[in-house]
């Protein structure tokens, strides 16, 4: 598909509607009886949006997907809706009544500002890519607020705009995912200077991005949806230095302060799993001091402690057994337990979880479930047993 127009007609839109839901093992059926009244290359085209309609649920939920026109790179790199919304939010609250959005892509950022009332200048050098963007926009009903521009990002002059959204591809059809930030297009020290040029900006980058890579210049922030980690996001205009680990729905913001590294003690009754866009923001002593707990392990980031309280930034499991690596003492221990679902978890073992639940438990029998933890203690290989913890009044994992 390299041409969106005829999608947009009278005819193609009839059509997208008419395959609007359409299985795969359908699609060939489908195909068959629709060329009968309409050209080969249009059908296709419908067939093929409809499928990345369906992918595109997932990001921009059923309503916007159905509605919206996407390209196989658009649906794969677009940010969610919820992040692109927290993200608009914020810039809205700094005061930001114009947004030039450079690499746009299918324009999932510059809907979200739209909606939060912000006019976006939408750029994309990819003719398909813009073309989808200006589509959007006008599916959406937000054309008066998006004007979509197909152009090269580094040609664009941005003065007459509050704010600068940068989301530089970090993908090539070659290597897939580019690690480098420099190795992205356009580079990210190309971003950094379109970021300070401007009053207000916001750099996507990869989750996994050094910390020593983050400008002086930029606030830093980790955002985690449903407890996966999506992006980072350097901000400029704000406060140079600071470390935030954001978590979706909600929002909730941890801010970083500075602590030094945790404390090592003895595993205590319960350990805290910290949410991943709190590790990527080194953020875990902000966590630790908040539950009153400690490191099982100076270079895990796991936290144990004796009480159960309430934090959204982890997830509390009670431990019942600390085991040294053995699978057999871990099989009997199942057995015994008339274990039926075992959830594995890792961090700091070679092991892969799925190969000791198979050896661990070969044929579940029993009703009941528990959590097993490959790690270390005090840099022994260590299992640790548990079970999410329950609430109880006032306290709490939320």
């Amino acid at each position: 598909m390299n041409d969106l127009a005829p999608l947009l007609t009278p005819e193609g839109r009839a059509l997208l509607d008419s395959v609007r839901g359409t299985a795969p093992a359908d699609e060939l059926a489908v195909a068959t009886r629709l060329r009968r009244e309409h050209p080969a290359e249009l059908v296709s085209a419908a067939l093929g949006q409809a499928r990345l309609r369906q992918r595109a649920v997932a990001k921009f939920g059923a309503e916007d997907a159905g509605r919206m026109f996407f390209t196989p790179n658009g649906v794969e790199q677009s940010t969610r809706a919820s992040v692109a919304a927290y993200r608009a939010e914020r810039f809205r609250a700094m005061g930001v009544t114009s947004v030039a959005d450079l690499c746009c892509g299918i324009g999932g950022d510059a809907v979200a500002l739209a909606r939060a009332g912000i006019r976006v200048l939408a750029v994309d050098r990819d003719p398909l890519t813009a073309a989808a963007a200006r589509a959007n926009a006008d599916a959406l009903g937000l054309a008066d607020l998006i004007e979509v521009r197909e152009a090269d990002v580094t040609e664009v002059d941005t003065a007459a705009y509050d704010a600068v959204f940068v989301d530089p591809a970090r993908r090539s059809t070659k290597r897939g995912r580019i690690f480098d930030p420099e190795a992205y297009s356009p580079p990210l020290s190309w971003a950094v200077q379109a970021a300070l040029g401007a009053p207000h900006a916001a750099l996507k980058v990869a989750p996994g991005i050094p910390h020593e890579a983050v400008p002086g210049e930029a606030e830093a922030e980790w955002i985690s949806d449903g407890g996966d980690v999506k992006e980072a996001v350097l901000w400029f205009g704000g406060t140079p230095g600071a470390v935030r680990a954001t978590l979706l729905p909600g929002p909730q913001t941890l801010l970083g302060r500075g602590l030094p590294d945790p404390e090592v003690r003895s595993v205590g009754r319960y350990l805290y799993e910290p949410d991943g866009a709190v590790i990527r923001a080194h953020l875990v002593a902000e966590v630790a001091e908040e539950l009153d707990g400690g490191l099982i392990d100076p270079t895990i980031a796991y936290i144990t402690a004796d009480a159960l309280r309430e934090t959204p930034y982890a997830t509390a499991y009670e431990i019942t057994d600390r085991l040294p690596f053995n699978v057999k003492k871990l099989k009997a221990l199942l057995r015994e337990r008339e274990v039926g679902i075992l959830t594995v978890k890792k961090r700091g073992s070679a092991v892969e979880p799925e190969e000791l639940r198979r050896k661990a438990l070969p044929k579940p029998q029993g009703t009941n479930a528990v959590t097993v933890f490959l790690t270390r203690v005090a840099g022994a290989p260590t299992m640790l047993v548990g079970a999410p913890a329950r609430a109880v009044t006032g306290a709490g994992p939320s």
